[in-house]
């Protein structure tokens, strides 16, 4: 009884090293690369640490329960409108969505801007794959589409440059990044694509349309611009907030200013909720 109390006591003292009061690190984690951005090396070092972070959440970080699933990544629910030509017009609406292939994240370079500490990262993805609900109203390349069904989508190797915006806050005596905004762009080699019940069952015009989408798969590519992006950044605003919330940046940038030394004491803000 002793004994097996005394194990409790010890895996509550361990758990209280790993994880602070208030659901952060407080040790560094083995599965990042401490970088100093003053070093003339600290790209290639930060990019080797952010490729780690991306491998570490396959298997996901212990402690840091708000994230589910990384590969598959579930989104409720994307609305999208777009209008910007002749050939795009379109109302879209995505339920139910499930996005495959994050899981092979292939970090190519992590750069962080000293002057705010936002981040420009490029990473490439060899498939993405999505399937969910959709409802869509408008056209496409000049197709009149109006339909309910699902929709499948696969994008091969895309290279996503992806922007993102923090404001530094302290907690318990550590640098955190409160992301604030993500926005990215993106190129891929290929695009196929399904809609199902694209003509309310006229089975013969929703295969010829559907035949017509893979044919011009860069068009559609171009139509669905929004709609994909949309999707990366929802996806990477959701994981980035939750895991710099949990790890502090003092273990990505080992020599990162406190809130105070680079905003001023007048315009640090207190922590985010």
């Amino acid at each position: 009884m002793w004994q097996l109390l005394g194990r409790v006591v010890l895996l509550a003292l361990a758990t209280s090293v790993v994880r602070g009061d208030d659901g952060f690190l407080t040790e560094p984690p083995d599965y990042i690369k401490q970088c100093k951005i003053a070093d003339k090396n600290f790209v290639n070092c930060s990019t080797q640490s952010i490729q780690q972070l991306f491998d570490k959440l396959n298997d996901g970080i212990p402690g840091l329960t708000s994230i589910k699933s990384f590969d598959p990544f579930h989104l409720n629910r994307i609305r999208i409108s777009q209008g910007n030509s002749n050939a795009i017009n379109l109302k879209v609406e995505l339920a139910n969505v499930k996005i495959s292939g994050f899981g092979h994240t292939n970090v190519m370079e992590s750069l962080v801007f000293k002057k705010d500490y936002s981040w420009k990262t490029t990473f490439t993805l060899p498939v993405m794959k999505l399937q969910g609900d959709y409802s869509l109203f408008g056209r496409i390349l000049l197709i009149p589409l109006n339909g309910r069904g699902q929709v499948f989508l696969d994008a091969d190797n895309l290279t996503v440059t992806m922007h993102t915006k923090t404001r530094l806050y302290e907690k318990g005596g550590f640098t955190f990044y409160n992301v604030t905004s993500c926005r990215v762009d993106f190129k891929m080699d290929g695009l196929k694509s399904y809609f199902s019940n694209l003509f309310n069952g006229n089975k013969q015009l929703e295969d010829s349309t559907n035949k017509f989408f893979n044919d011009n798969w860069r068009m559609l590519a171009d139509a669905l611009y929004t709609v994909i992006t949309q999707t990366i950044e929802d996806i990477m605003l959701d994981i980035l907030k939750k895991i710099f919330h949990f790890i502090p940046a003092n273990y990505f940038v080992s020599d990162i200013p406190t809130p105070e030394q680079l905003y001023g004491k007048a315009k640090t803000k207190s922590k985010p909720k």
